[in-house]
């Protein structure tokens, strides 16, 4: 049962992000990119660079901040996958940066250059 709560959050994580990032201009290039490697929430580009977002949820602050979860395992693994999404996608020359979107119960935090 956890783990279908666990699923249902994350969905409305994302659906949540990804309104905010609308509503500040961004366009969404691919959500939930998926290779052997691993996932990215959020890919989406404003002012001509390519943002890779990592997602995290939490109904509230009691065991830390959602964004601590983006360690820096987890920060290398988004590397890697934000990597062969650009050479996949002929974007090699684009300039990226790494946000984190933290929503914790209906608060969005955006955190840029998060890594």
């Amino acid at each position: 049962m956890k783990k279908q709560f666990n699923h249902v959050s994350g969905i409305f994580g994302e659906n949540t992000a990804t309104l905010y990032l609308r509503n500040h201009k961004y366009k969404i290039l691919e959500r939930n990119y998926s290779t052997k490697i691993g996932e990215i929430d959020i890919v989406a580009e404003k002012n001509n660079i390519i943002v890779f977002i990592e997602v995290k949820m939490r109904e509230t602050c009691a065991f830390g901040r959602p964004s601590e979860a983006v360690n820096t395992f987890k920060q290398a693994k988004i590397r890697r996958v934000a990597e062969e999404y650009l050479i996949r996608n002929r974007l090699t020359d684009s300039q990226i940066r790494f946000d984190v979107i933290e929503v914790i119960g209906q608060d969005v935090n955006h955190i840029e250059n998060a890594f």
